[in-house]
């Protein structure tokens, strides 16, 4: 039993006077482990592109025209595979008609759907339905667009979107925005995985984890 566990011993290595072994590395053991750990990396790297170019990626939102909904610095999650726009997504714009920066607005009307607006009231509605806007805040007031130049039937590969934070959002009242094209939509906003909130003191976005959610 004692000349086994001595050859065993030998085998991985030497062993000195004093009983103490040594062991040796094979260097080509060594280099196949290295070697199959950077394949890992890689192949993990690959899927991490391809998620983030085809599946999601991660935006930050500038600016307060979503409030409450969203908080100027937020990071939020988007997808665009096989998405289609519907009623009260949320939504990130490459760019709209004078407007060459990013938007994150939330779609009000899609392509077919009747729209009417009454400034008056500040009430909406889409297809003969009074929205219950709760997400909102502000007034939902007139922009550079005569009332009147206003579509009826949202056009065909067409959207009419709003900002949550009405009396200082830039979005389809104005002729800056105007109707989004349904091509120039980057995705649909689905988490806030980074929220903030305001330092009542400082009025300047914080980290605030408790607003982790998803968006309905």
């Amino acid at each position: 039993m004692y000349n086994e566990i001595f050859d065993d011993e030998e085998e991985n290595g030497a062993v000195d006077e004093n009983g103490i072994q040594t062991i040796e590395l094979n260097q080509s053991n060594v280099t196949a482990t290295l070697l199959d750990w950077i394949g890992c990396l890689f192949a993990a790297l690959v899927w991490v592109l391809i998620l983030m170019t085809f599946v999601f990626r991660v935006i930050d939102v500038d600016g307060t025209s979503m409030e409450p909904t969203l908080i100027n610095t937020d990071k939020v999650v988007i997808t665009d595979l096989f998405y289609t726009p519907h009623d009260q997504d949320i939504i990130v714009i490459s760019h709209a008609e004078e407007y060459n920066k990013p938007l994150v607005k939330r779609v009000i009307a899609t392509e077919g759907q009747t729209l009417k607006i009454d400034f008056d009231k500040g009430e909406i509605y889409v297809d003969g339905e009074k929205l219950d806007e709760d997400y909102t805040m502000g007034e939902t007031i007139r922009g550079n667009i005569p009332e009147e130049d206003y579509p009826s039937v949202i056009p065909e590969g067409k959207v009419f979107v709003l900002g949550d934070h009405r009396d200082v959002s830039l979005d389809s009242r104005y002729s800056e925005i105007g109707l989004i094209d349904e091509d120039s939509i980057i995705g649909k906003a689905q988490f806030v995985v980074i929220p903030h909130s305001y330092d009542p003191g400082k009025m300047i976005p914080v980290l605030d984890l408790s607003r982790i959610r998803y968006l309905y």
